[in-house]
């Protein structure tokens, strides 16, 4: 081909509109990018601004290639002295944009190159970096506009392959070789567009890992393009060249290249290794039969690489979804499996999240084994803490609590009158408890499949939390304070977990009407560490204190009883042996009951109420001697003083007998004796003073008691 002016001048067009095209399709990404919050499309509209440099530079540099033409045409109109070319040694120094040319490809191009390389690693590693933290599935943001991102992914892969493929052709003539450097970029975009199509079309209907790691490997690929520019670099400064060869710049990607022209891959490999080992290794026999072959042998190698698709291991902590164009087959779990080759069937490992005490997730993998626990109510008190766990201590930083009944006993005394007799039942009901619960509840996927259909990833826990505190706002609800808090709520956890077994086998419901479940089981449901408010916990406190008060004065008041029965009848009530019946104290209290009710009876006519008031006395009295303690006591005295008594008098009857005998038979001997007895008595305590007189025997007796001064202040002194 005739390289004069005008063709330069239509690689410079060529140039113009590859710049214009990559900056187009730039633009586009870069305004989906920012409204979808896609980081990889964001990726590859930094490649594509920094692909726009070599774009500018080949217009720069073919333009540079017309005038250094026009100059050249109008040195030959001149005369022979002007006519050599920059790339030949002769030539003036009038020739000003031969020059210029020369010093571009000196100078401008390896240091472009050198620009050029170093903002594709730079902006490679910060990508890269930024796509790494998002690598996750916790942290990724899948893009919201999947349908533009599918439109662009098209119409980028479209326009530029085929502008590469226009351009790549254009580059097969010598004058346009160079532009297989643009040509190279825009392939370079074209088949991240493909890259971009390929993930969102996978994330429509499978995984989002395409999208996930595309994030990392587009960043990657720009670093590998940045360092081939930098190997070219080195590598041009110790290639030979010919004379008048045009020099290839160093961001001429190869790699690129051979997408843009893969027609050319042979042929550049054949020259390569030629050129590499310094004799026509192409010409050789196992060349050429390499060469012959290497259709069969790519087709096979492929063919293994896709029946290989066909084993998957799965690790011993995940489970895996067998999927058959999408649609569920089987589960498997740990070990080594076989399925269907890619695409006819794939395997989907769930993502599963693991999250605190607080519910916040904290790690993100693709596991679904294990026992995962979850907080229906408030949080546990935390470990590190040493002070007592009390109702009027604060147990943890979130409290929850549940509206309850409130006690039967305030129930009772609310309905009795309390309210002065004029509320209703609206009135009590007003009046409500609350009440704060720990509800850990512990569960594990069971099936797979319905697991995975409940719904994203990231919503699964909560929506089994919510449908779980939904079952124990509906339980709790129908409890009281008391049963609560006292020893019924062991009862209550058993039920609780079935309600909330129930509740979760109702949810997944499909298109068909057929219920999957959640696909988990409910292991356990603990209802534990239940108190009322912290401000409330005082005045249960005091109730607990009177009703403790009440019963220990009951208490007293039985033990007084008891022992005032004891003391009275040596025994209490209730104190008979197993099968003796009730006591003598039991029947006593139960005869004098009677006898009161016999009197208070104005049914009964006289007759018949003595009768019975008759037998009611004989029993009382029957048992009264059956009875111990005072009253034995009383009775054995009462007998002893009745003896006493009679038997006194009894002695008295039988000694005025034998006086009136003793009157009878000697009445004259009875009085003197009965005389001498009176002066006996008489004179017991007297004194008598006895003298001698010779004459006459006589004696005077002195009536004054003698120790009459002595008895003066006593009470039976009389005058």
């Amino acid at each position: 081909m005739r390289a004069d002016y005008l063709t330069y001048q239509r690689a410079t067009k060529a140039s113009l509109i590859g710049a214009a095209t990559q900056g187009v399709m730039a633009v586009a990404l870069l305004i989906y990018g920012l409204k979808a919050q896609d980081h990889a499309a964001i990726t590859v509209v930094w490649f594509m601004g920094l692909g726009l440099m070599v774009w500018v530079a080949l217009a720069i540099v073919y333009d540079q290639h017309r005038r250094e033409r026009i100059e050249n045409m109008e040195a030959e109109n001149l005369g022979p002295a002007g006519a050599s070319s920059v790339f030949e040694a002769g030539g003036g120094d009038f020739k000003v944009a031969a020059k210029r040319l020369a010093s571009m490809y000196r100078v401008f191009l390896p240091v472009l190159s050198l620009v050029f390389g170093a903002a594709l690693v730079a902006v490679g590693v910060w990508r890269y970096r930024a796509g790494h933290d998002l690598l996750e599935p916790l942290p990724f943001i899948e893009p919201s506009q999947r349908g533009w991102a599918l439109g662009l992914g098209v119409a980028v892969a479209a326009v530029g392959f085929t502008f590469a493929r226009y351009v790549s052709g254009m580059a097969k003539q010598t004058a346009w070789a160079n532009l297989r450097a643009g040509a190279g970029q825009v392939v370079g975009a074209a088949l991240f567009g493909l890259a971009m199509l390929i993930g969102h079309f996978i994330d429509a209907y499978g995984p989002d890992a395409v999208l996930r790691y595309s994030q990392v490997v587009f960043p990657a690929v720009m670093i590998v393009l940045g360092g081939e520019v930098f190997l070219n670099f080195v590598l041009d400064i110790y290639r030979p060249r010919k004379a008048g060869e045009v020099r290839r710049p160093a961001f001429d990607s190869r790699l690129l290249s051979f997408v843009a022209a893969p027609d050319r891959i042979a042929q550049s490999v054949s020259e390569a290794i030629n050129y590499q080992f310094g004799y026509n290794v192409s010409s050789t026999w196992l060349y050429q039969l390499l060469a012959r072959s290497v259709t069969l042998l790519v087709i096979l190698a492929m063919g293994v690489a896709w029946m290989l698709s066909s084993a998957v291991v799965v690790q011993p902590h995940q489970r895996a979804l067998v999927l058959r164009f999408g649609e569920y087959k089987r589960e498997i779990g740990p070990g080594l499996h076989w399925k269907l080759p890619w695409p006819i069937e794939s395997v989907e490992v769930p993502v599963s999240f693991v999250r605190n005490a607080k519910g916040e997730v904290v790690e993100a993998g693709r596991t679904v084994t294990g026992v995962r626990t979850v907080q229906l109510a408030k949080l546990p008190p935390g470990s590190g803490s040493t002070d007592p766990i009390l109702w009027t201590t604060r147990h943890s930083t979130i409290e929850v609590y549940f509206i309850v009944q409130p006690s039967p006993v305030d129930m009772s005394q609310r309905t009795s009158g309390g309210g002065g007799g004029g509320g209703t039942d609206a009135a009590w009901l007003s009046d409500l408890a609350l009440i704060a619960a720990e509800l850990p509840m512990q569960y594990a996927v069971r099936d797979l499949h319905a697991f995975e259909l409940l719904g994203d990833p990231k919503q699964r826990d909560e929506i089994i939390t919510l449908a779980a505190k939904r079952e124990a706002l509906r339980l709790i609800k129908q409890y009281n304070v008391d049963q609560l808090l006292g020893p019924e709520r062991v009862l209550i956890a058993p039920r609780l977990r079935a309600n909330i077994q129930a509740a979760l086998d109702r949810l997944n419901r499909q298109p068909d009407g057929s219920v999957l479940g959640s696909g988990v089981e409910v292991i356990s449901v603990g209802l534990q560490g239940l108190h009322p408010g912290q401000e409330a916990a005082a005045y249960f406190e005091k109730v607990v204190q009177a009703r403790q008060q009440a019963e220990a004065r009951r208490d007293a008041a039985l033990m007084d009883a008891h022992q005032m029965l004891v003391q009275a009848a040596g025994t209490r009530s209730g104190d008979g042996a197993e099968g003796e019946g009730s006591t003598v104290v039991d029947r006593l209290l139960a005869a004098m009951g009677e006898r009161e009710r016999v009197a208070d009876d104005q049914s009964l006519n006289a007759a018949d109420r003595a009768a019975r008031l008759a037998a009611t006395r004989a029993e009382i009295r029957d048992l009264l001697e059956q009875c111990g303690g005072n009253v034995a006591s009383i009775l054995a005295e009462a007998r002893a003083a009745r003896w006493v008594t009679h038997m006194g008098e009894l002695a008295k009857l039988r000694e005025y007998e034998g006086k009136l005998a003793s009157f009878t038979a000697n009445e004259g001997l009875f009085r003197a004796q009965a005389f001498f007895d009176a002066m006996r008595a008489s004179l017991a305590d007297a004194r008598i003073i006895v003298t001698e007189d010779r004459l006459r025997l006589e004696g005077d007796v002195d009536m004054i008691e003698k120790d009459t001064g002595g008895r003066v202040f006593t009470e039976e002194t009389e005058f």
